[in-house]
């Protein structure tokens, strides 16, 4: 029986984590992997602190703090269900059953997948959903990039350093992401944006060779050999029910982290707090420790 189980150790989870130990509520963290999204992150030049840190780096700094403390710590575990039975919750994963007073859903989300024919053949052939993990394999290479927010920026911003050309494929108008974002890449000579272009199948043989697209109507091939998704996230929320979400999956909670569930906070990514950055779930994280340590008060 634990004070506090934490799921997930992306930035929210870890600052939680932290937090949770200096006030000394006996805590577990459970998690697939440390660092979430974060992970995959490029470039981070607006991480207080720090005037430019990539993902990876800003990851290990996250993990040394965290393992500076005695937090129990169970990595590689997927969750299965998190449920309240009469006043204490219980975490079951594809490995064990925990027991907690209290816990926070800091999972995070995952990448949207494209669901057009090729996709799934595909997947590690050529096709991937992480620039930062991935880009160095396609040096001088054509690529494309499905998407035109943050992630598809970061992702052309990283591999208009590596690749041969890069192709942004925006479904939308224009471009979404940052201003400085987009002006680094429509500086680039490297980079071709194709704004209201849909991908309608992946292409190739043993390994992509390219993408049939759509424009205004009209068909055509792009012959890339690489394709990075970066087309939004999924909530990590379908492990948990009876907690109120919104029509996106993310948990909704309270400005102290609050489900509607007494006992069940939430923080990060995985709930509907407007915006999704490293700093702000860093915060989330720490509210979320400290609205726990005050439940445990009177519970």
């Amino acid at each position: 029986m634990y004070d506090l189980i934490i799921v997930g150790a992306g930035p929210a989870g870890i600052t939680a984590a932290i937090y949770a130990v200096r006030k000394r509520i006996e805590s577990l963290v459970i998690t697939r992997d440390i660092g979430g999204q974060t992970a995959l992150s490029g470039d981070v030049e607006n991480y207080t602190g720090y005037q430019f840190i990539t993902g990876p780096e800003l990851v290990l700094k996250f993990e040394e703090h965290l393992r500076k403390f005695n937090i129990a710590l169970k990595e590689n575990e997927a969750i299965r269900i998190v449920e309240k039975t009469g006043p204490f919750i219980q975490v079951k994963t594809d490995k064990a059953l925990y027991e907690s007073k209290s816990v926070i859903i800091a999972s995070g989300k995952r990448s949207r997948e494209l669901n057009v024919p090729g996709e799934k053949e595909f997947k590690n052939k050529g096709l991937t959903y992480c620039a930062t993990c991935d880009g160095p394999l396609f040096s001088g290479k054509d690529v494309a990039i499905i998407g035109g927010g943050n992630s598809a920026l970061d992702a052309a911003i990283q591999l208009m350093k590596i690749a041969n050309k890069v192709y942004i494929v925006n479904i939308a108008p224009e471009l979404t992401g940052d201003a400085v974002m987009r002006e680094a890449v429509q500086g680039s000579d490297k980079v071709s944006v194709l704004n209201n272009t849909n991908v309608e199948e992946v292409l190739g043989a043993r390994m992509v060779s390219g993408i049939r697209i759509k424009k205004d109507g009209a068909q055509s091939l792009l012959s890339v050999q690489g394709v990075f998704v970066e087309i939004g996230l999924i909530p990590n929320s379908d492990f948990i029910s009876g907690v109120n979400k919104n029509s996106s999956g993310e948990i909704i909670v309270n400005s102290r982290n609050e489900t509607n569930i007494p006992g069940i906070f939430a923080a990060g990514d995985v709930t509907d707090v407007p915006e999704k950055q490293i700093v702000i779930a860093a915060g989330e994280g720490a509210k979320a420790a400290l609205g726990v340590f005050k439940y445990l008060i009177y519970h």
